[in-house]
C-alpha cells in the first residue's frame, strides 16, 4: 500500500477545517497509509521587508524538507506548478507505483509560498490554479484530490 505523507506549514485552526481534514483522512485509509505532518509557520513582523520573507520560507522550507522520508516522490504544491486534470495525476499516481515508488510525499507551504529548495527537490510541481487559495483550503483540496485520484484509479464512482 502506498504511503502518502503531507507535510504543511502551520495548523489547520477553525474547527470545520479540522473536520474536513478528519474525513478525508478516513476516506484515504482505504487507499493508502497517510501521515499528516504539521511544521511551524515562521512569524513575521506586519509589514515584513523582502529578506524577512525570504528568511521565513527558507527556513519553514528546511523544516518541510527534514520530514520528508529518503527516497520519497516529491510533489510541490505551488501556484507556478503544473495544472492537470484529476485523471492525469490519478495517472500520474499510478504511474509511479508501478514504478516501484512506495511513498508519495506532497508539501504545502505557508501563506508566502514554499522555498526555491524545496521546489527543487519535487519530482512534480502541482497547481490547482492560477488563483491563490489560504493554505488551510489547500490542504482539503489536496486531500480531496488525493481521494479523487485513488477512486480513478480504483474505477470507483466518485469521480463522474
Amino acid at each position: 500500500m502506498l504511503t502518502v505523507t503531507l507535510a504543511c506549514v502551520g495548523k489547520l485552526k477553525e474547527r470545520y477545517w479540522r473536520e474536513a481534514c478528519a474525513e478525508y483522512e478516513k476516506r484515504l485509509g482505504a487507499f493508502c497509509r497517510l501521515q499528516i505532518i504539521e511544521v511551524a509557520e515562521e512569524r513575521l513582523p506586519d509589514a515584513p521587508s523582502p529578506a524577512q520573507i525570504t528568511a521565513a520560507i527558507e527556513a519553514e522550507g528546511r523544516r518541510l524538507l527534514s520530514h520528508i522520508p529518503a527516497g520519497a516522490s516529491l510533489i510541490a504544491l505551488c501556484i507556478e506548478g503544473k495544472e492537470m486534470p484529476s485523471e492525469a495525476l490519478s495517472k500520474q499516481l499510478s504511474s509511479w507505483t508501478v514504478d516501484g515508488v512506495s511513498h508519495v510525499a506532497l508539501v504545502i507551504g505557508g501563506s508566502f509560498g514554499l522555498s526555491e529548495a524545496v521546489k527543487r527537490e519535487a519530482r512534480l510541481r502541482l497547481s490547482f490554479s492560477p488563483m491563490t487559495f489560504p493554505h488551510q483550503l489547500a490542504r482539503i483540496l489536496t486531500l480531496e484530490q488525493l481521494y479523487r485520484a485513488f477512486h480513478i484509479a480504483s474505477g470507483g464512482k466518485y469521480h463522474k
